[in-house]
């Protein structure tokens, strides 16, 4: 093992600013084929990307939420799909690493290794000598095509005759990817389906998804690490923050660099930069962008606060926090619905950047855990003083 200090905040976040001309050269490609480009994935690479939610004694970078949410929205500036995917390997990284340390030897033993998952239970785990065997299929699987590990979710009988979901780690040579990815927007993510049929998992891949979900880690070598002293649902959400601020800021900048030349048509104004209706879209399109990277940064600075002070998460702190993110999302979402209107009728041709953003963003604002609305209510739920409605708080 290589034990390494992680680069500095500031060098990550340059480093991932420093991809975005090559994020954006490359989205197109991807939106096309349906799955991240190739040179893509070796630039993110070698700029440390998937090594920030690995432990530092396999070469990782265990990165704090600030820098996780200010790198994803420089990637979000870029390209969405690329930003989501590197947000989506993020989560089960951390995950490998609630496992026992043989099993992180096993799968972190690979060079910058990627691990795409899912928190879906639509799959079936029967006991088996040694281990279960599992048969089942998972959708949205992002980065399934460059991924070396899956992270899967089945259910599996329990003693007393029920049933409980259970996490299991599974190489993707025992898989079969199910090429389905024809969506309308983050079709880069080549978020596929992918099936397992009648493959054994070894118990010490095997956990149930509870004592995951109640910080109850199998590792003993991660013990004192500050990035396991954070629930699930936080060290998710700081993976998926930036990313839709990011979509935003990139919106903006597709916005004004096609403004100064862009007439409005059946209008006298030969710059849309001189008519007061673009000055008001433009600043209160800024104000939602900056009120949404408010939001994603706090997600961050209570995970960071939390973990240096080493106070309990209270209920409400996981509750706020996926608020956190809903907020970010719709205001994000909002921002890039005003920009790509204000884009006019030549903004709908493909080789305009912004209806690609605008397309990704609304694909990204239904996923289960970011939906607004769902978030917001969860929180007043818990305001309300009842408990909540779901397991992934």
């Amino acid at each position: 093992m290589t034990v390494v200090h992680a680069p500095p905040h500031d060098d990550l976040v340059e480093k991932a600013a420093d991809l975005v001309p090559l994020l954006r050269k490359h989205a197109a490609w991807g939106e096309e084929n349906r799955r991240l480009h190739d040179e893509t994935i070796e630039a993110m690479t070698a700029a440390g990307i998937f090594k920030m939610r690995v432990p530092t004694r396999y070469g990782g970078y265990e990165s704090d939420s600030r820098t996780i949410v200010e790198v994803a929205t420089q990637l979000g500036r870029g390209d969405g799909a690329a930003a989501w995917t590197a947000s989506v390997y993020w989560i089960p990284s951390w995950m490998v690493g609630m496992f026992p340390d043989e099993t992180q030897d096993e799968v972190f033993g690979t060079p910058d290794v990627r691990v795409c998952g899912t928190l879906s239970p639509t799959g079936m785990a029967a006991p088996a000598d040694g281990g279960v065997v599992v048969n089942g299929r998972w959708g949205f699987i992002s980065g399934a095509w460059h991924s070396q590990w899956q992270e899967i979710i089945a259910m599996s009988p329990t003693p007393d005759g029920g049933m409980q979901p259970v996490l299991a780690l599974v190489p993707m040579s025992d898989l079969q990817i199910v090429d389905d990815w024809h969506t309308s927007g983050v079709r880069g993510s080549g978020s596929v389906t992918t099936v397992a049929t009648d493959v054994f998992v070894p118990q010490h891949r095997v956990l149930p998804l509870g004592a995951l979900m109640m910080q109850q880690s199998a590792s003993v070598a991660n013990a004192d690490s500050a990035m396991y002293k954070v629930p699930l649902v936080g060290a998710a959400n700081v993976a998926s923050a930036g990313v839709m601020v990011g979509m935003a800021k990139g919106a903006m900048e597709a916005f004004m660099e096609r403004l100064p030349d862009r007439k409005i048509t059946y209008t006298m104004y030969d710059s849309q930069r001189e008519a007061p209706v673009t000055h008001l879209q433009v600043g209160e399109a800024t104000l939602k962008i900056d009120a949404a990277e408010f939001h994603a940064l706090r997600v961050a600075r209570r995970v960071d606060e939390r973990t240096a002070t080493g106070e309990p998460w209270s209920m409400l702190d996981r509750a706020s926090s996926r608020a956190d993110v809903g907020a970010a999302c719709r205001l994000s979402k909002e921002a890039v619905d005003l920009l790509n209107q204000a884009s006019g009728g030549s903004s709908i041709y493909s080789d305009v950047p912004i209806q690609r953003i605008a397309r990704d963003i609304h694909v990204i604002s239904t996923h289960g855990l970011i939906y607004p609305a769902t978030n917001t209510e969860l929180l007043g739920r818990v305001l309300c003083g009842l408990e909540p409605n779901t397991l992934f708080i």
